[in-house]
């Protein structure tokens, strides 16, 4: 067949307010937890795959650059699935423009991987409907799974006892949300951080004795979490949410050797943070791994806590909303 198939998509970031950290399966890419997140309506990644059948290798470019070492072997081995549920061959093409630093602690590789199996799977032929593209796009990246949809997002863990694990964890909006907040991102450092997430993960799972208490009391999380959002109670959400973010980074500080994202400009905007609400200003923290903060606020305080944060770090800060989710921007033979 003619190496001529094409598709484009589009995908954001989501911020996840309850936690993915952890898997208990790394083939699958199976979390402990369930998680719940916010996708955002900046930082998007388009990606375009197209279908090669002369070529003998997958290329990849990322950026304008072409793709090396682990992001390569990421990328192909996700194909490499596609490939193999449709029943095709061919190899690919990948180009991928990012927004968003990358390995920096702002969900790039979320909206990367959900833009990546959404092209992928219409490069391919492979028909999927949003749950199962949710399922695929895990298999790239755990938090890929949510970045498939818009606004308010749970990724499902999955029952340990179920009987195809793989078919039981996916992500589905949360459709009766009634809170529209704001997320201001405060993007302290844009580099990649020392330590991956992956390996975070694994050393957290493996040696931090907080790690079985976190995983209990995230549960629970989600539980006071869906209630609140079903009650349009951002002064109840951004609490749970500081508080799940909080206890992940314990739960890292506690590994061996220790992994420690907080920085001194973390922790200067940690503070800023509670000074505002000392203020009356509605506003709470959260982390992932990485040293940037994200800020959940009222959408007519977003600009006073924006700015405020540009004044105590001088660093780029964006204000996001409630973003939408992946989407095809064009596709074609």
């Amino acid at each position: 067949m003619a190496g001529s198939e094409q598709a484009v998509a589009v995908a954001h970031p989501n911020i996840a307010l309850i936690k993915y950290w952890g898997k208990r399966d790394e083939h699958l890419v199976l979390p402990f937890t369930d998680s719940l997140s916010m996708t955002l309506d900046v930082f998007p990644t388009t990606t375009s795959v197209r279908l090669d059948a002369a070529a003998d290798a997958d290329s990849v470019v990322m950026d304008g650059l072409p793709a090396r070492g682990e992001p390569l072997r990421r990328v192909t081995a996700f194909l490499d699935l596609v490939r193999d549920r449709a029943g095709r061959r061919e190899r690919a093409v990948v180009d991928t423009h990012n927004t968003v630093p990358v390995g920096a602690g702002l969900a790039s590789s979320a909206g990367g991987f959900a833009a990546l199996a959404l092209a992928a799977a219409g490069a391919y032929g492979l028909s999927c409907d949003r749950r199962s593209l949710s399922r695929l796009a895990r298999r790239g990246s755990g938090s890929a799974a949510r970045s498939v949809f818009g606004g308010f997002v749970v990724w499902h863990a999955g029952a340990v006892d179920a009987r195809d694990p793989d078919d039981a964890s996916y992500a589905e909006p949360v459709t009766d949300a009634r809170l529209d907040a704001a997320m201001v991102v405060v993007v302290l450092e844009a580099g990649p951080k020392s330590v991956s997430s992956r390996e975070a993960m694994r050393r957290t799972v493996a040696t931090s004795p907080l790690y079985k208490e976190w995983v209990t009391a995230s549960r629970s999380d989600l539980v006071r979490m869906r209630e609140a959002l079903r009650a349009g109670d951002l002064s109840t959400v951004g609490s749970i949410a500081e508080h799940n973010a909080f206890g992940m980074h314990a739960t890292m500080e506690a590994a061996a050797p220790p992994v420690r994202y907080l920085t001194e400009a973390s922790a200067a905007v940690l503070a800023e943070v509670r000074g505002l609400r000392e203020e009356g200003v509605r506003a709470w923290a959260t982390m992932d791994a990485g040293p940037n903060v994200k800020v959940l606020c009222d959408i007519p305080d977003a600009d006073r806590v924006a700015d405020r944060m540009r004044a105590v770090t001088g660093s780029r800060v964006v204000v996001a909303r409630s973003g939408p989710g992946a989407a095809a921007l064009a596709e074609g033979r």
